[in-house]
């Protein structure tokens, strides 16, 4: 399944950091080959996973390219979400010695962290295929990649939750000790937000869903309820609000959870857990 990439200046401006991280005023390395020598090369898989970030693979490209004033030809042989054996072949590539040298970490570091994004989630995911609930990122991403992840986290089967404070509200602990009560929080939340907005409500007892509930709360999050309290919590709640699950979740404890009937899980750990998955890039000099 296809997923929405993100915008083109989100991808560009990763690249860019990632290259300045790793080239700055240039590559001396890249240097000791000729000039004019070109490559023959490929990404391979060393090991089975979910891949993720061909975008950011042929920006790197792009970017090193545009530099060296010359282009790189890429031939992929897979899509982002596909399952990869080991030693598969992703791509093909052919150019100029000297920028894809330059770009070859950057390409592996951002599609190794994406494609292990999307491995880990895929596991999540597939762990709970058999019940309801739908498993949610959070916003606890590596830096600067958090629109990159959240695109591996759909690659990987898992769904997004709000990207970043300003396009969802969740009233938390912190915010219930400002003052003002919990009803009144939910209902200001709720005027100061678009019809179809998220907003939702993190309790940690079951009074607190109660007073959630009577409130207007449409999403509330159980935070680090026990499987007894959440099954008390789906059966209390009904068809009033979705229940989102949050606090404790691994691959040990996500199936139990799930099957307490909650709507949704969400995890940290898919996306600031992540191990990288193993690829190479080989070459050919021509």
């Amino acid at each position: 399944m296809a997923h929405a990439l993100p915008k083109t200046d989100v991808i560009s401006r990763l690249v860019k950091y990632c290259l300045l991280e790793d080239i700055g005023d240039g590559d001396v390395t890249a240097r000791l080959t000729p000039k004019e020598s070109r490559i023959e090369g490929k990404i391979i898989s060393r090991e089975t996973g979910v891949i993720c970030g061909k975008a950011w693979v042929e920006e790197v490209f792009k970017q090193v390219g545009v530099r060296h004033e010359t282009s790189i030809d890429i031939d992929w042989q897979i899509n982002d979400g596909d399952i990869v054996d080991e030693n598969q072949t992703l791509c093909r590539f052919e150019g100029f010695a000297h920028p894809i040298l330059s770009g070859e970490r950057s390409a592996l570091n951002i599609m190794q962290t994406l494609s292990g994004t999307s491995t880990i989630t895929r596991e999540y995911a597939d762990a709970i295929a058999h019940t309801k609930a739908r498993l949610l990122d959070t916003r606890k991403t590596l830096p600067m990649m958090r629109e990159a992840q959240k695109y591996a986290v759909l690659c990987g089967g898992g769904v997004n939750h709000r990207m970043g404070l300003y396009d969802g509200i969740i009233i938390k602990e912190n915010h219930l000790r400002s003052g003002k009560s919990l009803e009144r929080l939910v209902a200001d939340a709720i005027a100061s937000m678009p019809e179809g907005a998220l907003v939702e409500l993190e309790v940690e007892t079951i009074e607190e869903l109660e007073r959630g509930l009577h409130a207007g709360a449409k999403r509330i999050m159980l935070d680090d309820f026990s499987l007894e309290d959440m099954r008390e919590a789906v059966e209390l709640t009904g068809d009033q609000a979705d229940l989102e699950a949050s606090g404790n979740v691994n691959l040990s404890t996500i199936v139990a959870i799930a099957e307490t009937g909650v709507d949704f899980i969400s995890s940290g750990a898919i996306t600031k857990h992540v191990k990288a998955l193993d690829l190479s890039m080989l070459f050919d000099f021509g």
